[in-house]
């Protein structure tokens, strides 16, 4: 219901260009004194409000989005739906007047609250999986893979690769604590950091019909999260007076840790119940779980340590390097493990560790766009490479303690619940990478095209030439240039890009024709992007409005949203989102509608990489064929740009 009106919590999506630097201290030129950055959110009174677009301006661009989806009648029948909403006798100026009072009293924006709510904590699906973005992060260059690892234990690889990130990750935190972190800018322009408030000792809260997020800045907690053969260990990091461990320290906190769990796990009789599985399933049934747990003061306690861990990291032994050699494969264990086995998916952010020392991520979604956490791994991805000069150790160092759960029948029977439908529905998502090396955004730039444009059109001709029709599409345009902006949709699916597709794989059209329509296709792209980015998006202007209605009687009155086309065009077929650069980092969703596609992808120098999401269960959709007509349309598209500059066709 929540993904047919557009309300589906969004996974993880890309803004427009490239990520910020990923520095995190100020350069240094030998001889020379470098002035330090501004403080991390030096740039916040600086940015303007999130605007509300002109109720007029909206309906114009959500009616020509329209165009390309519906038929001739329903398009005069949308036309006439939203006549009457926006005419000055029609709810819609009523709206309007209580979205702007409702942003009047937002001390920050007036869709902060309203996305968050709607689109994350009201989602009462899991949001393992379908909230939760995932990502394989590559191989350090300076670091050797173990190999030959048996199944069921921990090598020495793991823990080194593991301890080595950590500590990276710990030295982000506290410059962001510092705020030594340098404020992001885009074209000069700043951007928002408050998401960067929320990365380290962040958690979703399963409640009632309503999830929360607990957090804290500065994050201070003294400890990270450790997932060891489904058992949960406080690993501290820091003594009792803040000084971090050393990474010779971290790791043999970790090898504690491994050596704690295997001995406890040897006194059982059979494996205990994992409270962690709870995360993975229905947000109500944790909940309820969850209240129940805290009826016990050692569950309390025991909450209450991995609520605010600085972050999660989990150490996978019962999957070998060689189940996981596929690049999907491998994606699909860092996505949901064994059914959601060894994963606290509340956790903002989880560091996954293969037996032969590979990495990725699994995030929650809710409290921060995956970019602004991607800034942070590729921080760390880059102190990686090369040696490090470790820190002297710490003194009093606290040793690591497994978290303690008393659970009684009730929360044991809450769990295999939770098993079994976490296992159905990681069976049901199908994962396929793709790379097209060939050419890359520097081909496309020569072509005279926005490489993202390039993209999101050869998408929407690959999905006609498959399917014979177009397809509602998501795309996310970053809000950041707004005080506590998050992200904008970006309707990729136009009449241009339509006209396009089915002209691309005409024979009877020339060439010359194609080149020009792409041309159009890729402008008419380029110019929703920057309406979105500038806040004059149709998606959440919409949503802040719907939100307003206030009775059935009020809701049989909101015509737009009444039409079936509103429908049509928020069930987005296309989930798209790019993540360049791509080289050491692959990041994945699920498809946010039954029959439909999660697609990621990366447009680098000299080559695109891709992603393609769906599920077993539709009919509609087939993964790995999709995933070839894309490889066509853009071989189609090479060769056609080719001809094209060969005889100055463009």
């Amino acid at each position: 219901m929540l993904g047919m009106l557009g309300l589906r919590a969004a996974p993880a999506r890309r803004a427009l260009g490239r990520l910020p630097p990923a520095t995190l201290a100020p350069p240094c030129v030998r001889g020379y004194s470098v002035a330090a950055p501004p403080p991390t959110f030096a740039n916040q009174d600086k940015l303007p409000r999130l605007p509300i677009p002109a109720l007029e301006a909206t309906a114009a661009r959500y009616l020509r989005s329209l165009r390309p989806l519906l038929a001739a009648d329903e398009y005069v029948r949308a036309e006439k739906a939203v006549t009457a909403f926006i005419a000055p006798d029609g709810l819609g100026p009523v709206l309007q007047r209580r979205l702007q009072a409702a942003d009047r009293r937002a001390p920050h924006s007036w869709l902060e609250d309203i996305w968050l709510n709607k689109a994350y904590l009201e989602w009462r699906d899991p949001s393992y999986i379908n909230v939760n973005w995932f990502a394989t992060i590559a191989d350090n260059p300076d670091f050797k893979p173990a190999e030959a690892v048996p199944r069921g234990q921990v090598s020495e690889a793991q823990v080194a690769r593991a301890a080595r990130f950590i500590t990276h990750m710990l030295e982000s935190n506290e410059a962001l604590n510092r705020q030594e972190m340098p404020p992001d800018t885009q074209r000069d322009e700043p951007l928002c950091m408050n998401q960067f408030r929320w990365q380290f000792g962040t958690t979703r809260i399963a409640e009632p019909q309503r999830d929360t997020v607990v957090g804290q800045y500065p994050s201070t907690a003294r400890h990270i999260l450790l997932m060891y053969r489904n058992q949960t260990v406080e690993v501290p990091v820091y003594n009792a007076a803040g000084q971090r461990a050393s990474l010779a320290q971290i790791m043999a906190q970790l090898a504690a840790a491994v050596r704690s769990a295997d001995q406890m796990l040897a006194t059982q009789q059979q494996q205990p119940p994992s409270v962690a599985n709870l995360t993975a399933g229905h947000r109500d049934d944790w909940a309820g779980a969850r209240q129940a747990l805290q009826r016990d003061a050692v569950n309390r306690e025991s909450l209450a340590k991995v609520d605010a861990a600085l972050f999660g990291v989990c150490l996978d032994v019962d999957v070998s390097p060689e189940d996981a050699a596929d690049r999907g494969q491998r994606l699909a264990v860092f996505a949901h493990s064994d059914a959601g086995a060894n994963r606290w998916f509340d956790k903002a952010i989880q560091l996954v560790f293969l037996s032969n020392g590979s990495m990725g991520v699994n995030c929650e979604h809710t409290p921060v766009d995956a970019l602004t956490t991607a800034r942070l791994l590729l921080a760390a991805v880059e102190k990686e490479i090369g040696p490090h000069k470790d820190i002297a150790p710490c003194s009093d160092l606290a040793g690591p303690e497994t978290i303690l759960w008393r659970v009684d029948a009730e929360v044991a029977q809450a769990i295999d619940k939770v098993r079994t439908d976490a296992r159905a529905l990681a069976s049901n998502l199908r994962l396929r990478f793709g790379d097209a090396g060939q050419y890359g955004a520097q081909w496309i730039k020569a072509l005279g095209a926005s490489p993202d444009a390039f993209f999101q059109v050869a998408l929407q001709a690959a999905y006609y030439k498959h399917y014979g029709r177009p397809a509602a599409t998501y795309e996310s345009a970053s809000l950041r240039r707004f005080l506590h902006g998050r992200t904008e949709t970006i309707r990729s699916c136009t009449e241009e890009s339509l006209a396009f597709s089915r002209a691309l794989w005409d024979r009877d059209v020339p060439l010359k024709t194609k080149m020009r329509q792409f041309q159009q296709a890729t402008a008419a792209h380029i110019e929703y992007s920057r309406a979105a980015a500038s806040g004059q998006g149709v998606d959440r202007h919409l949503l802040g409005l719907r939100v307003q209605i206030q009775s059935p009687e009020e809701a049989e009155r909101a015509t737009l949203f009444q039409d079936p086309s509103y429908a049509k065009s928020t069930s987005f077929v296309l989930s798209t989102s790019n993540v360049t650069p791509g080289d050491r980092f692959r990041g994945a969703f699920a498809p946010v509608i039954p029959d439909g596609y999660g697609v990621c992808y990366a447009l680098d120098k000299s080559d695109i990489k891709f992603g393609v999401a769906d599920w077993l269960s539709s009919p509609e959709t087939d993964g790995p064929a999709f995933r070839d007509t894309i490889y066509k349309t853009l071989a189609e598209l090479h060769g056609a740009g080719e001809y094209a500059k060969a005889h100055q066709l463009l």
